[in-house]
């Protein structure tokens, strides 16, 4: 999945004090959350990457003054990761510089780690522009000193990185070994599972109960936990549950969410391309083990 860059590690700590040098990554990200766009720098060999520091200077014709508008973000191993935000300083670029981020990490030219460094700076990029202003004041927020959170210098709020709960539903049928292959309106093309956001009050059992109730219209039991991933692209931390119908099995598909949703075989399942995510790995063991690969 898409967390798992072994043998890189990604060390998630906040040091407050850190500083880019000459060779740290720094992502520069423009436009709104749908459309976001990534600056990035192209190799000899054709292939996308991330700009250093230096490069960054190079290719936006700005000097080390700059440095000082950095976010430090992550290391991956010994490599750092900064921002540079879409509020400090406008950069003079061409359209030629950057790349749509849906574009740039599925087009496979970039290593995996980097596409879960990408997914996870796009994340706190999306927190960050969010954050500057206090929601309960309205004052200027500033950069706490301790910890990677905004602080309101006027009534004293917190603000703390946003991360939202969802669950990756794979409804099984045991007497016939299938599962619910669904596919969204608009939006991701390929095949996916039932999914939805938990809301106030829920469980995350509760909240597959009245996902799948609400998707395709179907009771289920036997609710049991498989994996968790973070998917910094949707600000999410993805759940996945497999769980078995009970009752009817007609499935009466939300038509305003989905335009399909069918039982379908394993050796019937088309997995997703590139394979990212939580829910293509749970649509594979089911394709390689059937139901006998979910208890």
């Amino acid at each position: 999945m898409l967390q798992e860059i072994f043998p890189y590690k990604l060390d998630n700590h906040y040091y407050q004090d850190e500083k880019a040098d000459e060779k740290s990554i720094v992502f520069a990200f423009r436009g709104d959350a749908r459309e976001k766009e990534i600056l990035i720098s192209q190799k000899p060999d054709g292939a996308n990457a991330f700009p250093t520091l230096l490069e960054f200077e190079e290719i936006a014709g700005v000097d080390s003054g700059i440095r000082d508008e950095l976010i430090y973000l992550f290391k991956i191993d010994d490599e750092k990761y900064f921002l540079y935000p879409s509020y400090a300083k406008e950069i003079a670029l061409d359209d030629s510089s950057f790349g749509k981020v849906w574009s740039v990490r599925r087009e496979g030219k970039l290593p995996d780690h980097q596409v879960f460094a990408l997914y996870t700076a796009f994340h706190l990029c999306e927190w960050y522009e969010a954050s500057r202003f206090c929601g309960k004041c309205g004052a200027q927020t500033i950069h706490d000193d301790k910890e990677r959170a905004m602080a309101c210098p006027k009534c004293g709020n917190k603000i703390y990185p946003r991360i939202n709960p969802a669950v990756i539903i794979c409804v099984t049928d045991k007497e016939t070994n299938k599962l619910i292959l669904t596919k969204y309106r608009t939006g991701f093309a390929q095949n996916a599972l039932v999914a939805g956001f938990t809301e106030i009050g829920e469980t995350l059992e509760e909240t597959v109960k009245r996902e799948v109730m609400e998707e395709v219209g179907l009771e289920v039991d036997n609710v049991r936990y498989y994996k968790s991933q973070p998917w910094g692209i949707a600000l999410d931390i993805l759940a996945g549950f497999y769980c078995d119908v009970v009752g009817d099995k007609e499935i009466k598909m939300d038509e305003s969410e989905l335009k399909y949703a069918e039982w379908v075989a394993p050796e019937d399942i088309v997995l997703q391309s590139p394979d990212y995510s939580l829910t293509n790995e749970m649509m594979r063991v089911f394709k390689e083990k059937g139901y006998e690969g979910t208890i």
